[in-house]
């Protein structure tokens, strides 16, 4: 079927009236790369197509509006998930090897790679013997490229303590923060689309992937699930989002490690 503007344009309408999203307050580029995401997540092949789910399908307008507003992210968003990793996942993984491969997966702007390397940096002061590598991938190339740059705003850090503003940050004449250059070793950030199939790497020791299977369908729940079992190393800690869940045909395929904090272990 052949796509128009005007199939664009009717589809953005419907989503200023319904959602209260001014459109036109973002780049075109932006709200279709946007529209692209959960078109995939609800098998829809066109603008029209997903105008008339959209209509069908009352529940899709939350995860839609998700979709479409700026990343909702921070640093050490959620402090008790981030003390469970500092003071029992690392602690234990490091226990096992020297050296461990961290997948964040769905990085959006970098605040949760950058936390993870705050913590395994000060780990790494303290004990030289160990060292760590963080894969962080997301599929939106733009916001991609402003995690890369590992530039933020003041506002974006005000949760920060000073020890770890002083540590891992440098101020910069126009009041932005940028990572310092021992962070940026730690991470390597690439594109990737979580329902490729396909994990970036193999043999990880633990995968954080939070908030982000929301937008996704049963099946491509599902499927993500099997592609992080395959890519873990037995007894590798999976972290999700504590409004997320594993299905049941996938269920069996992780131990609940903290239930609270949603944090699963890879069975054999």
């Amino acid at each position: 079927m052949i796509e128009t503007k005007d199939d664009f344009n009717l589809l953005k309408r419907y989503i200023e009236q319904t959602l209260k999203i001014q459109c036109s307050n973002y780049k075109e580029d932006y709200i279709k790369r946007r529209l692209l995401s959960r078109m995939r997540s609800t098998s829809q092949a066109t603008y029209s197509d997903y105008l008339f789910y959209l209509k069908g399908h009352p529940a899709e307008l939350e995860p839609l509006r998700n979709a479409l507003t700026i990343n909702v992210t921070e640093f050490f968003r959620d402090t008790e998930v981030y003390n469970e990793i500092r003071n029992t996942l690392l602690p234990e993984l490091f226990r096992q090897r020297k050296r461990i491969q961290i997948w964040s997966a769905g990085c959006s702007s970098g605040e949760e790679p950058y936390s993870l390397a705050m913590i395994l940096s000060d780990m790494m002061m303290t004990n030289k013997e160990i060292a760590a590598q963080i894969i962080a991938t997301d599929i939106d190339e733009v916001i991609l490229a402003r995690a890369k740059s590992g530039i933020y705003p003041d506002k974006s850090v005000q949760k920060l303590t000073d020890v770890q503003l002083r540590r891992h940050f440098t101020k910069l004449p126009d009041g932005n923060f940028e990572v310092k250059q021992h962070l940026r070793d730690l991470i390597r950030f690439r594109p990737h689309d979580l329902m490729s199939g396909i994990p970036p790497s193999r043999f990880v020791d633990m995968i954080t992937c939070r908030n982000v299977t929301i937008y996704f369908n049963e099946k491509q729940k599902d499927d993500l699930a099997r592609m992080f079992h395959a890519a873990l190393i037995p007894g590798g800690f999976y972290v999700m989002g504590k409004t997320e869940y594993l299905g049941r045909e996938v269920e069996s395929l992780f131990t609940p490690f903290n239930s609270l904090q949603k944090i699963f272990i890879k069975k054999q």
